[in-house]
């Protein structure tokens, strides 16, 4: 094993906070531009449901490991790809999107320094 690739909680409740924040501010527009008499709701509203998604959630994705041999990159369900099968590795938000032959994409989410998962696995492809 070369490398594991675990979910960073603070990288997790950050990009709910970015998502609730720019939900809340389309809901709060949406309820403007219909005239609704009270557009705090929409704000209120988003920010509610992504900290119940969030908290719900929280286990079962910061549970998900993903594991670095040096031939192959286990991810969290089992599936495994050899790493001579990916062909893009890079940062996609925050995260890390992995390309393979068959033009599958997956993401590696919430990591604490997803420049950091792409030089690795970047070196661990080119030494294959």
């Amino acid at each position: 094993m070369l490398a594991e690739f675990r979910p960073d909680k603070a990288a997790y409740w950050r990009s709910h906070l970015v998502i609730a924040v720019a939900g809340g501010v389309i809901a709060g527009l949406v309820l403007i531009v219909m005239a609704n008499p009270d557009p705090w709701v929409g704000p209120v509203a988003a920010f509610a449901a992504l900290a119940l998604r969030g908290w719900y959630l929280q286990s079962e994705v910061l549970g998900m490991i993903w594991t670095l041999t040096d031939r192959r990159l286990i991810l969290p369900g089992g599936r495994v790809f050899r790493l001579n099968r990916i062909t893009k590795v890079r940062k996609f938000l925050s995260d890390v999107q992995i390309v393979t032959l068959d033009g599958d994409k997956h993401l590696i989410r919430y990591p604490a320094d997803a420049g950091a998962v792409v030089d690795v696995l970047q070196a661990a492809g080119a030494g294959r």
